[in-house]
């Protein structure tokens, strides 16, 4: 006679796969809405901490699971395990957030020169709901200059307008979208092609008396201040500005930037101001945009570079 022996179910061991199963999709979901669709900022970091409770549910779940497949060999190892890799990106993820909370100096956004900011062409207004944005305060200057202080300006030998053009170039490569402009004709080359509508018959049978129409280049001044700026605006001459919004690349969380170009003698000097849009942290990211931009502005103008 055979006897069978039935193993028993340990049911908490499916349910925990269940709920990391319920969590990770929900996660998916939200992440991708918050990325590509309508999902504000302060609605996903919301539910990314409501993602993470069926996660947290589900470890003690699955742990009871293991437990029980040691003592009794109940069924439910296979489910204990896979409901553990489940729920580890929903539990990482606000893990990680807090990290850098705790971590990064509690920042909104951070600048190249403290002393005088680079000022927003139109600063951004968003409903911030549950992540207001502190106003900003002389201690975030001294915080910054502890935790970056390699975040410095840059000077480059040459005309603004070859510098304007390389700034739009690495805005475009990097993310970077421009939003608004100030000053931006101190940007164009300062020559200008006009150019001719005579035919070459026409130029043959022209006389010797015949005067005619220039079609090299000529030299064009530069625009007068008050047709660039507003009554307004105290930028001093010489001075451009670019504004952009930018999102970071996995979780799209937005984050605005200006850059400021001033030509001074034969020199032009680059600083950039990046601010996170929503909450009390930036979380490090604000640095990390301005040196990426920074490190590759400088790669495209290798070369000219000054102090």
């Amino acid at each position: 006679m055979h006897i069978r022996y039935d193993r028993p179910v340990s049911r908490s061991a499916f349910f925990a796969r269940r709920l990391a199963l319920f969590s990770l999709v929900m996660l998916v979901v939200v992440v991708l809405a918050h990325r590509f669709g309508p999902l504000s900022t302060p609605d996903f970091v919301l539910l990314v901490l409501a993602c993470a409770v069926p996660a947290a549910l589900a470890v003690p779940l699955a742990l009871t699971g293991l437990a029980r497949l040691w003592q009794v060999g109940a069924l439910g190892g296979v489910a204990s395990a896979w409901a553990l890799i489940l729920a580890a990106l929903p539990l990482a993820l606000p893990a990680y957030g807090y990290y850098l909370y705790i971590s990064k100096p509690k920042l909104t956004e951070v600048s190249t020169d403290l002393a005088d900011r680079p000022a927003f062409v139109s600063a951004p207004e968003v409903d911030q709901k549950l992540l207001p944005r502190p106003a900003l305060s002389q201690e975030a200057g001294e915080a910054q200059l502890a935790a970056y202080p390699g975040l410095n300006g840059r000077r480059y030998e040459g005309a603004i307008d070859r510098v304007y053009e390389a700034v739009r170039k690495v805005a475009a490569e990097n993310r970077l979208v421009v939003t608004a402009s100030r000053g931006e004709d101190y940007g164009q080359p300062p020559l200008e092609l006009r150019p001719t509508t005579e035919t070459p018959a026409e130029t043959e049978t022209a006389g010797e008396g015949d005067v005619l129409p220039e079609s090299g280049p000529l030299p064009t001044a530069r625009p007068e201040p008050s047709l660039l700026l507003s009554p307004d605006d105290s930028e001093p001459q010489g001075t451009a500005r670019l504004q952009f919004s930018t999102r970071t690349f996995v979780l799209g969380l937005p984050f605005d930037a200006v850059v400021r170009l001033r030509e001074e003698a034969e020199m032009t000097l680059v600083d950039i101001r990046v601010a996170s849009r929503y909450g009390p942290h930036d979380l490090g990211i604000s640095d990390r945009i301005a040196e990426g931009f920074l490190h590759a502005l400088d790669a495209e103008l290798l070369g000219i570079a000054g102090n």
